[in-house]
């Protein structure tokens, strides 16, 4: 394997996915760095992909972050197919958590008698656990799963890749077999929430931070603002699934009037 044999393949694929080609990019420098170092490859020559890619101009993740554009989307997420990918997809609406989380949540972290999944401070950005509420919705969702599955991972892993659970990556992919893509990313349900219950539903921006669990702005509002509002969260993400239900309704009763 040469630079020159991969460089066409990776420029092709970051056409329409750019960051599935700078992991394949990673993921063939580790391949070759290891026949090196295990003496399966005949020469020390390693792969020069550095500049092999075109710049992409970063920007922001997409979100449908439109009231219009919710009820679609929900919508062709409950009608998908695949029953682990898409319990990942409505966990990761109802509780806006970021999606490497979601995809690797441990039945040891949700405790369904109380609608609540306590996420280990090693999995969050922040380092400090994290308490979610989880909606009526989501309670069946996981019931559901519990039934198909019952190993240690809530999402088990689909495919070949042979991943004890659901991989984040399969999340996307639906999204964009879905159609959203450019869109919307599994990413994107924290913009979602963030956006269109702050506007539409009025929710207390305060609330909405301690669900997002984003970090405090400066050191002295960390040392001082310790602020969970659990109770809040509780009624504020059961009004927020009803919201992305009754959003998927309308967008049914409208394509069947359409039809």
């Amino acid at each position: 394997m040469a630079s020159k044999d991969v460089v066409p393949v990776l420029v092709d694929l970051a056409t329409t996915t750019p960051s599935i080609a700078i992991k394949a990019r990673q993921c063939l420098n580790g391949v070759v760095d290891y026949c090196i170092v295990r003496g399966i490859r005949g020469d020390d020559q390693v792969l020069r992909l550095q500049r092999a890619l075109p710049r992409h101009r970063g920007g922001h993740i997409p979100a449908v972050t439109k009231i219009q554009g919710v009820g679609p989307l929900m919508r062709a997420i409950l009608s998908y197919e695949g029953r682990v990918v898409r319990g990942g997809l409505l966990l990761a609406a109802y509780t806006a958590c970021r999606p490497g989380v979601v995809a690797s949540a441990r039945w040891a972290e949700i405790d369904l008698d109380h609608a609540e999944w306590c996420i280990p401070a090693d999995k969050m950005k922040t380092r400090i656990e994290h308490i979610v509420s989880l909606p009526k919705q989501a309670v069946a969702m996981l019931d559901e799963m519990r039934q198909y599955g019952g190993g240690e991972y809530v999402f088990p892993g689909v495919g070949k890749r042979g991943n004890p659970h659901l991989h984040r990556d399969a999340l996307s992919k639906a999204l964009r077999d879905m159609g959203f893509q450019g869109q919307h990313a599994t990413h994107g349900f924290r913009a979602m929430l963030r956006t269109v219950a702050r506007e539409r539903l009025k929710i207390d921006i305060d609330v909405l931070e301690a669900q997002l669990a984003h970090a405090k702005a400066d050191e002295v509002q960390a040392a001082y603002d310790r602020a969970r509002f659990e109770d809040e969260r509780r009624v504020v993400m059961q009004v927020w699934a009803d919201f992305l239900h009754e959003q998927a309704d309308s967008a049914k009763v409208l394509q069947m009037k359409r039809a």
